[in-house]
């Protein structure tokens, strides 16, 4: 035990994090961990103390991806290695978050590719982190193209790079943790999935574990060594299980029931793909060997599920992450209904003398996709045959109008037949009918709450996509997908004048014309180019960038018409899902009464502003001016905090103000005034008109004009047209 790591046995609470990180200590095809939770909970502390606990490895003499001298990748680029190796830890290697691709899948070395003419190639952190631990805190601030990388080297195992005349291939295989606290932005939901595990991590409640949780951390501050020492019995006693628990998995069972009993769950939670039964299959494989059991059981089953699907039941970026423990109970309850009492004579058993020596045996436990899910897959009988029946006959049944019970109706939610599980729920949790026989979802109380949508409309808003609306110019901003930026990843538009940053950025083309016209005074006479340091050019790459879209939302009472309302909510929300996708930061400003309010500050949790928008109130007066000068303050302190990102102004109004900024004022040429600031600013603006009647009075029209901005009327479109107007 190191005298500056906290133990982990030391860590208090936080069990299900510490099992986490142990099963896939244990089973290196679980897939990794995801830890979400408030800052200050001993995220990156657990993770910083695995480390210490898993065995030392074994590495080739003079390589430098780490290999194993017992069974070298026979495509290592320091092969073929001669033989014999070094003991060495298992490496703690942590991505931070202004990593660049270079510095993670690794690069060409530019000094002596030009001076010596060889491709020579520096590994990444990829390489550093091969059988070992690579850590990634606030991860959802990694650029997306960066864990697309990261998850990809997790998946497969391995490393490709063809970039910069360099064409590499190398093991990496690592136990992959990220941390998170959704307060600063939600990870993408297909990226979520590719993480085996998840857990949630929050501050203890009760008085006692804060107290403990101080003692143990002062103790720790004012005596690192003494500290360690106390705990390190108890880490051995860890270490000494998961080496165990490693050198017994292979012998572990999964029967052809449990992995019915995992097909069941899944379905009932209604996951997507197949990754949720194949991470569950592994954790339970590994929860039973960290138990010492010689096969998986109910229990085992319970945990992994606990673990590997709350963060796959999300559909939507709004919708909550977590699993309810009811609703797992009794999915494992009308599991076991379905399965049906078990044969008293374990098929599987190598003592039972009834057994057939040719129907069954050991699934293989390698963490092969394949391997694990044709396991049983021959027997027609088996219980997985019947679990896949009724699959596909519930999806004839959903999809069939005729049969009168589509997925998630009927009171009951259960079917007739015999050992025939329940249906799956919605989406969202949520079912009911409209007193016209269809199927509607309560909308959050905002705007108008209290009034149920059909499924059929909400549907349709959830499949809207909005065409991109950029803000004019080129920007420098945090890479992402709505405006022009200069990004280091993109496509090559021009040369620079000077060197470049990095190898990756070089401009060959332009760097070979520089150097050309001085080869006969170098003292050129055969092959080869003699280049000079100033002869170097980098190339300038434009991608896309993230913005920062601040909505500002009159919800006065000239704005609180039901109907209106509805439509207006169902737009914002419809914005709020394509700055989610575009990876924007948003904040929230209202109006009412007598001024205005800063409901949401600039974030890149999108769903939190989701959450605001549904508890926002309305009625009262109508203080435009108020609103725009409070989003003018908002952009101006967010303009010194995030500088490169440039804001886009989404304004919800009929314009009808009723309050003047100033005494004795005029409501609408006060609120003119405040939005001719705002563009003498730079902020790029949208005005959505949300005035309706017969009498018009063009007020919104007014403020647009003063913002330089394009006006979008509610009465010619749509809540789906209006994202996509608003958007072009």
């Amino acid at each position: 035990m190191s005298a500056q790591g906290f133990p982990f046995s030391a860590v208090v609470g936080h069990d299900d994090l510490r099992l986490a990180l142990v099963l896939n200590a244990v089973h290196d095809g679980v897939g990794g961990v995801l830890v979400r939770g408030e800052k200050g909970t001993a995220k990156s502390t657990a993770v910083r103390a695995l480390a210490s606990l898993l065995p030392a490895v074994e590495v080739a003499t003079g390589c430098r991806f780490g290999c194993d001298p017992a069974a070298p990748d026979p495509a290592c680029p320091d092969g073929p290695h001669p033989g014999g190796g070094t003991a060495r830890p298992a490496r703690l290697v942590e991505l931070p978050v202004g990593a660049t691709e270079d510095r993670l899948v690794g690069s060409l070395d530019l000094e002596r590719a030009l001076s010596a003419g060889e491709r020579a190639y520096q590994p990444g952190l990829l390489a550093e982190a091969h059988r070992g631990v690579l850590y990634v805190d606030e991860v959802n601030l990694l650029h997306d193209h960066l864990v697309d990388l990261l998850l990809d080297a997790a998946a497969m195992g391995r490393v490709h790079v063809e970039r910069d005349g360099v064409s590499v291939s190398h093991a990496s295989r690592f136990l992959l943790v990220g941390t998170m606290n959704p307060e600063e932005g939600e990870l993408r939901p297909q990226l979520l999935d590719r993480f085996g595990l998840t857990v949630e991590v929050k501050a203890a409640r009760e008085v006692g574990t804060r107290v403990e949780v101080v003692r143990r951390r002062m103790a720790f501050e004012a005596d690192p060594a003494a500290f360690g020492a106390a705990w390190a019995a108890a880490d051995a006693a860890v270490a000494a299980q998961v080496v165990d628990a490693r050198a017994r998995l292979g012998s572990v069972r999964l029967s052809d029931r449990e992995l019915a009993r995992i097909a069941f769950v899944c379905a009932r939670f209604d996951v997507d793909g197949m990754r949720a039964d194949l991470v569950i299959a592994r954790t339970a494989t590994a929860h039973a060997a960290w138990r010492g059991a010689a096969a998986v059981a109910e229990e085992d089953v319970r945990v992994a599920a606990r673990l590997a699907l709350p963060h796959r039941r999300r559909r939507d970026p709004f919708d909550e992450p977590g699993i309810d423990e009811k609703d797992l109970d009794e999915a494992l309850r009308d599991a076991e209904d379905y399965l049906g009492p078990e044969d008293p004579k374990d098929p599987e058993d190598p003592d039972d003398p009834d057994d057939d020596p040719d129907g069954g045996g050991e699934p293989d436990p390698t963490p092969d996709d394949a391997h694990t899910g044709d396991a049983g897959a021959t027997q027609e009988g088996s219980a997985e045959h019947r679990a896949t029946e009724h699959r596909a006959t519930e999806q004839r049944a959903a999809e069939d109008p005729a049969s009168g019970n589509s997925t998630g109706a009927g009171a009951s939610g259960t079917s007739d037949a015999p050992n025939e599980p329940p249906g799956a729920p919605e989406p969202d949790g949520t079912t009911g009918e409209t007193e016209g026989g269809a199927q509607a979802v309560e909308r959050p109380a905002a705007m108008g709450a209290g009034t149920a949508i059909p499924l059929g409309e909400r549907a349709r808003l959830d499949r809207a996509q909005t065409r991109r609306f950029t803000i004019p110019g080129v920007g420098e901003g945090t890479p992402g997908r709505r405006s022009r930026a200069r990004v280091d990843t993109g496509r090559i538009v021009r040369p620079t004048d000077g060197a470049p940053r990095r190898a990756a950025d070089l401009h060959l083309l332009a760097t070979i014309a520089a150097a050309a016209p001085f080869q006969v005074e170098r003292g050129r006479s055969g092959p080869g180019l003699r280049l000079h340091r100033a002869d170097l050019r980098g190339a300038v790459r434009e991608g896309r960038e993230g913005n920062l879209v601040l909505f500002v939302v009159d919800a006065s009472g000239s704005m609180a018409a039901r109907k209106r309302m509805q439509t207006v909510s169902g737009a914002i929300l419809a914005l709020l899902r394509d700055a989610y996708q575009r990876r924007d930061k948003v904040g929230l400003v209202t109006f009412r009464s007598a001024g205005a309010e800063l409901v949401l500050p600039p974030t890149t949790s999108v769903p939190t502003a989701q959450v605001r928008l549904a508890a926002m109130r309305t009625g009262g007066r109508t203080p435009l001016a108020d609103g725009l000068l409070l989003a003018r303050r908002t952009l101006a302190g967010e303009r010194v905090r995030d500088p490169r990102r440039r804001p886009l102004v989404v304004l919800v109004t009929d314009g009808r103000a009723t309050v003047a900024a100033r005494p004795g004022g005029d409501p609408v040429a006060d609120a003119c005034r405040a939005a001719g600031l705002l563009a003498a600013d730079g902020a790029h603006t949208v005005v959505v008109d949300c005035e309706s009647g017969f009498v018009r009075l063009g007020l919104a029209g007014r403020v647009a004009a003063a913002a330089g901005a394009p006006v979008i009327t509610m009465d010619e479109l749509t809540v789906a047209d209006l994202t996509a107007a608003a958007s072009a």
